[in-house]
């Protein structure tokens, strides 16, 4: 079964804890803290398989969770990093957020893109020695791994979309101009997944048409297989729509061609405008008077028009040379920019929980629901800085150090931050 949309949970390896240890060895007496930092939990990183072609991998796992930091250990040796955890996506994959909708990347190129950071590794007691603490009997645990709800979302590359009913000829037309080999055969839906195809014009010059399986009116309204199919139409650079011009199967081809446009256009309204060309199919069957009326309206639209047999490629070499010189002055192929997932979404928290400990003077924050926040904050900017104090204030953290007896110069320390409290 084609699939091309999914949503997964991905949650990245927490890093592991620093521990406490002191020095021991025959004849020393006081040995200082030597405890190990945590090592780094696992990224979960996303990259591009040229070898897949649906996202039917993800549609029984739902989650991916990496591996996490291993802790430190005494004698100032840390803990080993854990593995990042690399998922394969199709090319043109476009992974969003799902709770904003936000774009997070496009797999359309070969760069690997990190959904999930791993923790880092909490610092061993080691670090926490100054000349008036020489004997730190506390250390930091490791910071959790980010965790997304995440959707999967295949929009095929193509430069030329192949767009019309079933069984109307688009896969004889791409095995004809193409390497191609589509399933072909006298009756509806045979192609039931996109098919790519590579048309070579020469010199090294090509470009890519996807045939599109067929559409049937009410497709965006993901009747039959609109929904899965209509968005790979969104990328094509154009659009070729193939007309049944005998209305072979009683329908008529003027209205074949509206309602497909019909359907385009109530999908996404970007759609209506893409540049389109009407090729009419099955000529050897229509009659005289069907050929000039459907040629007559298609002009009168403003529409290239074509005619094909595509079983004997008649017709064909014309099509494809206005397919190529009408790429030839129009964009590239739509790339979807990435992103900033709003703060807003960042602070929704599935809980307001936080524990403050203290240790030698310094004040332990920890709130799984920060993480997020802390990663997104810029430490050089000033209104990054108030925001993230407005958040501390508004959860009641700030509320909950008073309580504990925190005075003007203390330290907090919250996962990768200190700071001297400020009242």
């Amino acid at each position: 079964m084609f699939v091309d949309i999914a949503k997964i949970k991905i949650k990245a390896g927490d890093g592991g804890d620093g521990v406490v240890s002191f020095h021991r060895e025959k004849y020393v007496a006081a040995g200082g803290p030597d405890g190990g930092d945590g090592g780094k939990g696992g990224n979960i990183i996303f990259v591009v398989d040229d070898n897949l072609a649906t996202l039917a991998d993800f549609r029984y796992k739902r989650k991916y969770t990496a591996e996490n930091g291993k802790n430190g250990d005494k004698g100032k040796r840390n803990g080993k990093k854990a593995d990042d955890l690399i998922i394969k996506v199709p090319r043109g994959t476009i992974i969003k957020e799902v709770e904003s909708g936000t774009v997070m990347a496009d797999m359309s190129d070969n760069d690997s893109f990190i959904a999930a950071k791993g923790g880092r590794g909490g610092w061993g007691n080691n670090h926490f020695a100054t000349a008036t603490r020489q004997a730190p009997r506390f250390a930091k645990n490791g910071t959790p791994g980010e965790e997304w709800e995440i959707s999967l979302e295949l929009k095929l590359l193509a430069d030329v979309g192949l767009l019309g009913f079933p069984n109307v000829g688009k896969s004889t037309l791409i095995s004809v101009i193409s390497q191609a080999k589509p399933i072909i055969a006298n009756y509806h839906f045979t192609t039931l997944t996109p098919v790519l195809g590579v048309v070579s014009m020469g010199e090294g010059n090509s470009f890519v048409m996807a045939d599109i399986p067929g559409l049937i009116e009410g497709a965006s309204e993901g009747i039959g297989l609109g929904h899965e199919f209509l968005r790979h139409i969104e990328r094509c650079r154009m659009l070729v729509h193939i007309v049944d011009v005998a209305g072979s199967e009683g329908r008529n081809p003027i209205d074949d061609f509206n309602a497909i446009n019909a359907e385009l256009e109530r999908f996404n309204p970007e759609l209506a405008h893409r540049p389109q060309i009407v090729v009419a199919n099955k000529v050897d069957l229509a009659t005289q008077e069907q050929l000039d009326s459907f040629e007559q309206y298609i002009k009168d639209k403003g529409y290239e028009y074509f005619t094909v047999i595509a079983p004997i490629a008649q017709g064909t070499k014309e099509l494809v040379n206005a397919m190529w010189g009408k790429l030839q002055t129009l964009p590239p192929i739509k790339r979807y920019e990435r992103e900033e997932i709003p703060l807003e979404v960042l602070e929704q928290k599935q809980d307001d929980k936080f524990t403050i400990t203290i240790n030698d003077g310094v004040y332990f924050v920890e709130a799984k629901w920060l993480i997020k926040i802390l990663h997104k904050i810029d430490y050089d900017d000033y209104e990054s800085l108030q925001y993230l104090q407005r958040v501390l204030q508004t959860s009641g953290i700030f509320d909950a150090l008073v309580e504990k007896g925190i005075q003007e110069g203390d330290t907090v320390s919250i996962y990768d931050i200190e700071f001297d409290y400020v009242p």
